[in-house]
């Protein structure tokens, strides 16, 4: 686990060494205990290592047998043990105990089409100085980031944006699209970040780069929607499974530990990956001052008392959130909107003081499973809307009797995330807020594009659960936890995420009927898999989402920075107007009245001082080189 930084250029000269060791050092939470370098004539590339697996002999970078691949990775290779015993049986020759070293064996054997046999959370850069080409990947699920900054000639990547702007190569200018999508979604959808000529390498693609021609392939090698259908009890099938990613996901030479609420999906970890593990695995959970109704740690307690797991509780504080508000922006790397993000750094930060370097998360239970109200009402919408546009286009298909040429209609919206309040609410009063030259650059474009398809489509249910975790899962959930944990210097390891077991559920889904029932009973098939598992109390608990004091929260932020949205950057940029910036200053609260405040503007005003927080101090380490 570490963070990686490098450029790849056309022109030796561009490939200065001093530059990666910068954008290494703004990366050196992500791996405090030492750094690799490497440069040949048209790479340069390092990393920062979080010690984890072969803590002695596990540093970077990485190479095969004859030295003629290099290889620096971000992230964990789950089934590093099996892989690497099936190439041992083929002849390889490994000279460390790290996880990573699979994929230059692999490499040796498949090429690109290594990536097809690691399971795990990675992004790497491998240079093969054979073939003169240089990989870049990134995992299935996103778990890992990759940011690029491209040029004619050049490519700059890193773990981290920050990192990106500590190059001295990228000019400081917001990207309107991502502006407005912004504070539509309360995240920057990817590829597209909120800088203008940064981007994200997406999910589950990779990069193949010629340097004898500087030429680039770029190539999606995976998706959940082509999972094969599978046949069998989706309860004993989904817990085989998820057995067996507990079994991987505990691998580690430090001790590991689980964030547990008391919902389902955390108390699913944590009783099957504690039978697992050989140690005592100790468990955190956040709570609230007086032990509100909304406060989970004596159900926490509870369990964990029943697993015989050490807990530790967490207590957040409104003094506490606001002090750190304006760090918390600047850790997150990526602008996020959603205030829970609190809640992972303290989880995070407990167990780094625990000396806990790993720590299991239920992250992807909602999306894959069905915990969300909305996106079961997503599925029953988009399903009415399917049918009813599948049966306009046959009709169009028959004239006089006989058939004609079907015409697909194009540009298609499922019911999707416009079901969100905060998108409502963005769409009814953004623009408000905004300069008209600032609205004239959106001009042609449109919030949706994200989830505009072709219609018709053949599985809802399917769409709705890619569009869940390609979304909200990724960019806000995935996203804030991987950074606010890599701040603390702590990897964190999402089990329902592992790409087997969705291909799993998606399989299962493609032979079996699921009838949700968000009211009475969601999750119908990981409850069934946790049966016997689970006391009766947890399978049965309602949900209950982060519930901070969300009033008081809000005013304290606002208290304290709320005026820099006056004649702040976005007002200074031409994004906001002048009394926007005011207006919004102020929480952008009318008259005091606070289920107006929620309904109507806090949405837009918290969005707004979190951009420019961010943008304050991401502007203040760019600095432009010559």
């Amino acid at each position: 686990m570490c963070g990686i930084a490098g450029i790849i250029s056309k022109n030796i000269e561009n490939v200065q060494i001093d530059i990666v060791q910068t954008m290494l050092d703004a990366l050196k939470h992500r791996g405090p205990d030492g750094v690799g370098l490497f440069q040949d004539q048209s790479v340069a590339m390092g990393m920062r290592r979080l010690s984890i697996i072969d803590l002695e002999g596990g540093w970077q970078p990485l190479y095969n047998e004859d030295k003629s691949l290099v290889l620096v990775i971000n992230g964990e290779i789950y089934n590093y043990i099996e892989l690497r015993e099936n190439l041992k049986k083929s002849g390889h020759t490994f000279s460390t105990d790290a996880d990573g070293e699979v994929i230059l064996h692999l490499y040796e054997e498949y090429e690109e089409h290594c990536l097809e046999y690691l399971r795990g959370m990675f992004s790497f850069m491998l240079f093969d100085k054979k073939n003169n080409t240089v990989l870049i990947a990134r995992d299935r699920m996103g778990e890992k980031p990759l940011y690029l900054f491209e040029t004619p000639s050049s490519i700059y990547f890193s773990s981290e944006m920050k990192s990106i702007l500590t190059s001295g190569k990228v000019e400081f200018e917001l990207d309107p699209i991502a502006v407005n999508e912004y504070f539509h979604y309360q995240y920057v959808p990817e590829p597209r970040t909120m800088i203008k000529s940064v981007r994200k390498l997406p999910k589950a693609h990779y990069m193949k780069i010629s340097l004898d021609t500087f030429s680039i392939e770029e190539k999606k090698y995976w998706d959940m929607e082509n999972s094969d259908p599978v046949e069998g009890s989706p309860g004993e099938l989904i817990l085989d499974e998820f057995s067996k990613v507990c079994d991987l996901v505990i691998r580690s030479d430090v001790p590991v530990g689980v964030a547990l609420s008391g919902g389902i999906d955390s108390s699913a970890i944590a009783a099957v990956a504690s039978k697992k593990y050989s140690g005592s695995m100790k468990a955190y959970s956040i709570g609230y001052p007086g032990r509100p109704e909304n406060d989970e740690r004596n159900h926490a307690k509870k369990l964990a008392n029943k697993l015989e797991m050490p807990l530790n509780e967490i207590e957040l504080s409104t003094a506490d959130f606001k002090e750190s508000f304006e760090n918390l922006i600047f850790d997150m790397d990526d602008p996020i909107a959603d205030i829970s993000a609190f809640g992972y750094y303290s989880l995070s930060s407990a167990a780094s003081n625990d000396g806990v370097p790993v720590l299991l998360q239920g992250q992807g239970g909602d999306e894959l499973f069905w915990g969300y109200s909305d996106s079961v009402q997503a599925v029953e919408l988009t399903e009415a809307r399917r049918k009813k546009v599948s049966l306009k286009e046959r009709s169009k298909g028959f004239i006089n009797g006989f058939p004609s040429t079907l015409k697909v209609k194009k540009g298609y919206r499922p019911i999707f995330q416009h079901l969100s309040d905060d998108f409502k609410v963005a769409e009814a009063s953004f623009k408000k807020y905004c300069t008209d030259s600032f609205l004239q650059k959106l001009k042609g474009t449109s919030v949706y594009d994200i989830t505009t398809f072709d219609a018709p489509w053949d599985r809802s249910d399917i769409l709705i659960t890619r569009l869940m975790c390609d979304n909200y899962l990724l960019q806000n959930g995935i996203a804030q936890g991987e950074r606010l944990s890599m701040a603390n210097s702590i990897e964190l390891r999402l089990p329902f995420v592992d790409y087997k077991l969705i291909e799993l559920i998606i399989g299962l889904r493609k032979n079996s009927l699921e009838n949700p029932d968000y009211k009475n009973f969601p999750k119908p098939w990981l409850r069934e898999a946790m049966k016997d598992i689970l006391p009766a109390e947890v399978l049965e608990r309602p949900k209950k989402g982060f519930a901070p004091p969300l009033m008081e929260w809000h005013n304290a932020v606002f208290e304290k920075y709320g005026d820099y949205l006056d004649q702040g950057y976005l007002v200074e940029s031409n994004i906001l107007t002048n009394s926007a910036g005011i207006f919004l200053a102020k929480g952008g609260f009318p008259n005091g009245n606070f289920i107006k405040r929620l309904l109507t503007v806090s949405p837009i005003s918290f969005k707004a001082l979190v951009l420019e927080i961010w943008c304050r101090k991401m502007k203040s380490i760019t600095v432009i080189r010559n």
